[in-house]
């Protein structure tokens, strides 16, 4: 009996709708995209010299672009043509929005059906939901999918065109794109933000007050000096970020406190009258709940409240989407539909009385400039909603503490503001200084709330903030012209603070603020910049690399258009226009890349570079004798001083010096550099002579590390191409204090542990990947680098005799999860040569730079694993099948260098190290 077959993403997804569409649908996963623009190198030969052949798109003939079905997506392909071949009908029942409906379009064009076609739409995965979607269908949206295709095809001109640049005149490896170049360049200005900032010294000054003994009610409190003689006292809100008082500040005639005479004052008050009540101000208090999550501000919230990061968030809610208990999580929407606030009215007032809930429901809108979406907000599912308290057990940590804001947030926004009351007491006090009186003021505010509202569910988190920070005083009661003494008055020193860094949170309601990608694409742009390494956290707080400041000032050089704001956020508002069928495709990409009169398109600034100093690029100048460098193999310190050396030709020579790793680039002042400079031995310290060879060891600092020398002596000269022999120090080693026992030994290394019953050598030795064992071309990783001198024979031939996969690694699993839902094979968090990486048995993903082995979840292990089964595993060149192929493979090698500069030679040696990459980590 045929069946009608639905196609979803993810098999999760799939599961959850099986279950709700009965037996007369059959239900099957295409897991993400099915297939996607070819790589160049990929092309047919016969199209790799046309147009096609730079980008895989066609830019002559309406950018056209080269689709190939992914290597790892044929085998669901084939399952997807045999489950079509027994369907009466086709429903693709992807996501509603832009990439959901390029993978519905990208499958009816590798599919081919020729039975009818549907698409089912639904915002929510409940019964009532789909049967709602069942009987509401509708067509394939071209219009989106033109506006998704256009979003991919932009970010392959762009990449390919500018990243090659960057390649050539920073470092390899790197990446330009659309939207994470934009966000790099906020991250740097904040920095460039901090480098500039000057702090500037201001004094407070603060006393206890307490009522007269007579008083009904003696609570003491707390109040500040604010102003003196009627001039306001200056705060840190009135301090510019080049240390003095802002303009605005100086017309209002602030007094800036200094310590001395903030000191005399606190001084003075200690002896002086009584304080007595001038004025009582009561004011209102009224507070409004927050608007239900759209993307953004739920990876806002989930940052601040949940420290996730923004990929974490949004794998949560993916997997509450599948499994029904919220609606969609990509949406610019806060809308919540009739049933949605009807729910929250419910359970609002079941759980918090019915005056808690005002008497007509609260409508949201929408305040993003293109909210194409087309969902409510982010919300519990269904028409009654799951308390979390029904959900304990049932989801994972992470699933539920994210559920339980989700369910919260919501329940608020319909809920009555919270209302009280803020209660301001101004106190004068006379204040002897010199020969004369004067008037001090000091205020103390408290807010009372006296009907919570929306607050008994929920209270939205804040971001940090530059300033004084207000203080809520428990006021007593007082009355006008009523005495107190005074206590304890204390003069503070205080010093205002830089602007401060962005979080993931705080970048992407700037990002958002901006116009700049779309919500749903922040978690990824977030990623990829701390992936490239142009972005690292500490804490919560993003600081950008040095590598980064080379990025961002070749691109505000000469891309300068790409990387500015405005710019970049006109270019998603076109992409709103495609998607509303107002816009064509073709002829916005010939006018972004070919250009107009207005401006002259990528291609034309990319054909007019011109000669781009590459020293100069990533060349930072800290003062007139010292400048950082991004060197080939990191950042660097260039001094020119006393003790650098000067050439034959009588030119002084700068001298390396290195830099602390993860110094902040803030933290680079000049005075820290000339400290660096200061410290950094400007000759190599001798440790003594070798006991057998009697030549001098040194130690030094170099471009990748401290380590030890032996060199020859004056008259020796060694053979022609043999090299002193040199060790890299222990990372517990200091180039200051290493002794000569212990640098012998590091030359002397590899270490022979002893011989196998076979007579074979078994060596100890440190390698790029770390330290390690080896017996012919067998090897085992050691647990630590000072393993390499002690681990004896035995404990040598106890670890060769594990065997190098399976048992010895699942052993060492540093976490271990549930089936993956694609293989059905358990998911393991092992610790690899490269660094920690998730494995299912079949497929190895390192775990990126910006997640930590403790952050990796069921669900994050999941989404890595289709991440890399989604790039195809690393491709091995085919032996060549004729010789006049293999001669001109040959050719082609032989005139064109391994290390050329072009950007086709250096993606192909990018393919072929992370092939090797990829191929080692599977050992």
């Amino acid at each position: 009996m045929a069946k009608k077959l639905v196609i979803v993403e993810s098999p999760t997804k799939a599961r959850t709708i099986g279950g709700y569409l009965g037996d007369d649908y059959e239900v099957i996963a295409s897991v993400g995209h099915i297939r996607d623009l070819a790589e160049p190198s990929e092309l047919p030969s016969d199209l790799k010299k046309g147009p096609l052949g730079k980008f895989a798109v066609d830019i002559d003939n309406g950018f056209t672009p080269y689709y190939v079905v992914n290597d790892n997506k044929k085998k669901t392909v084939t399952e997807l043509k045999r489950a079509l071949k027994g369907a009466d009908e086709l429903w693709l029942a992807t996501d509603e929005d832009r990439e959901g409906e390029a993978i519905a379009w990208h499958l009816l064009e590798v599919l081919k059906p020729k039975v009818p076609v549907r698409r089912m739409v639904f915002h929510e995965i409940t019964q009532e939901a789909i049967e709602e979607a069942k009987a509401n269908t509708r067509d394939l949206d071209t219009s989106l999918v033109d506006a998704q295709e256009t979003r991919r095809i932009l970010d392959r001109l762009y990449g390919y065109d500018i990243s090659p640049v960057l390649w050539r005149k920073v470092a390899p490896k790197l990446s330009a794109g659309r939207v994470q170049s934009a966000a790099t360049r906020l991250v740097v200005d904040r920095e460039r933000e901090r480098q500039a900032f000057v702090a500037a010294e201001y004094w407070s000054i603060g006393a206890r007050f307490v009522p007269a003994d007579d008083a009904t009610d003696r609570v003491p409190f707390e109040a500040k000096l604010v102003r003196l003689d009627g001039k306001r006292i200056a705060s840190g809100g009135d301090f510019g970020d080049t240390g003095e008082l802002t303009e605005k500040a100086q017309k209002a005639q602030v007094i800036g406190l200094d310590a001395a005479r903030a000191t005399a004052l606190a001084t003075a008050l200690e002896s002086g009258p009584d304080a007595t009540v001038r004025s009582l101000e009561t004011k209102p208090h009224t507070r409004r709940p927050a608007a239900p999550f759209t993307t953004s501000t739920l990876q806002q919230e989930a940052s601040r409240k949940l420290r996730y990061s923004s990929r974490q968030t949004m794998s949560f809610a993916q997997s509450l989407y599948e499994n029904g208990h919220i609606t969609y999580m990509r949406t610019d929407s806060p809308t919540l539909s009739q049933q949605a606030i009807q729910a929250a009215r419910s359970q609002a007032s079941a759980l918090y009385g019915a005056e808690t809930i005002p008497e007509k429901p609260r409508v949201y809108t929408g305040k993003s400039k293109g909210a194409q979406e087309a969902h409510e907000a982010i919300r519990p599912a269904g028409d009654v909603f799951q308390r979390p308290s029904e959900l304990k057990g049932k989801l994972t940590q992470g699933e539920f503490a994210l559920y339980d804001l989700i369910w919260k947030r919501t329940i608020a926004s319909q809920m009555a503001d919270a209302k009280g009351s803020t209660d301001t007491v101004t106190l004068a006090v006379p204040i002897a200084e010199n020969s004369a009186t004067l008037d001090a003021e000091f205020t103390a505010s408290g807010t009372v709330i006296t009907f919570p509202g929306f607050l008994l569910a929920y209270e939205e988190g804040k971001d940090e903030k530059r300033g004084d920070q207000e203080q809520n005083v428990s006021l007593p009661k007082l009355t006008e012209q009523q005495r107190l003494g005074i206590e304890n008055p204390e003069a503070k020193g205080h010093e205002t603070s830089p602007p401060p860094r962005y979080t993931e949170a705080s970048l992407t309601k700037r990002l958002e603020e901006l116009g700049i990608g779309r919500p749903s694409t922040y978690a990824a742009t977030i990623s990829t910049i701390m992936d490239r390494g142009y972005v690292s956290k500490q804490g919560q707080a993003l600081i950008p690399s040095w590598i980064a400041f080379s990025v961002v000032r070749l691109l505000e050089e000469h891309f300068s258009a790409l990387v500015n704001y405005d710019f970049t956020a006109e270019m998603e508002n076109d992409l709103d226009e495609i998607a509303a069928g107002k816009t064509d495709r073709s002829e916005w990409l010939k006018e972004f890349y070919f250009g107009t009169d207005v401006h002259p398109g990528l291609r034309g600034v990319v054909d007019n570079l011109g000669e781009i100093d590459a020293r100069a690029i990533n060349t930072i100048r800290i003062d007139d004798q010292i400048s950082l460098r991004n060197g080939k193999y990191g950042p660097y310190l260039e001094v020119f001083d006393e003790k650098s050396e000067v050439d034959e030709n009588g030119e002084m020579k700068p001298r390396a010096v290195n830099i602390p790793d993860g110094m902040a680039p803030d933290e680079l002042t000049p005075q820290r550099a000339h400290e660096l400079a200061a410290a950094e031995p400007a000759e190599d310290r001798v440790v003594g002579l070798h006991p057998e060879t009697g030549k001098r060891i040194i130690a030094k600092n170099g471009r990748f590390g401290p380590y030890v020398q032996e060199l020859p002596n004056e008259d020796e000269e060694l053979p022609k191409g043999e090299k002193p022999r040199t060790a890299s120090l222990f990372k517990t080693m200091d180039p200051a204090t290493i002794d000569l026992d212990t640098a012998v030994a590091l030359i002397s290394l590899p270490r022979v542990v002893g011989t196998d019953e076979a007579g074979e050598p078994i060596t100890a030795q440190n390698g790029r990947y770390g330290p390690y064992l080896k017996k012919g071309t067998e090897t085992r990783t050691l647990p630590s680098e000072d393993a390499i001198f002690s681990i004896d024979l035995a404990g040598a031939l106890e670890i060769l005799a594990q065997p190098k996969y399976g048992a010895r690694r699942a052993s060492s699993a540093l976490k271990e999860f549930e089936a993956d839902p694609v293989s059905g094979k358990p998911i393991k968090v092992r610790d690899g040569r490269f660094g920690p990486y998730v494995t299912d048995g079949e497929t190895n993903a390192t775990i990126p730079r910006g997640d930590s082995v403790e952050d990796i979840t069921f669900e994050r292990a999941v989404e890595l694993l289709a991440i890399k089964r989604a790039k195809g595993p690393a491709k091995k060149k085919a032996p060549a099948k004729k010789k006049a192929a293999a001669k001109k493979t040959t050719a082609k090698k032989a005139v064109d260098p391994a290390r050329s500069a072009a950007a086709k030679k250096a993606a192909e040696t990018r393919k072929a190290n992370a092939a090797k990459k990829a191929a080692e980590a599977a050992e």
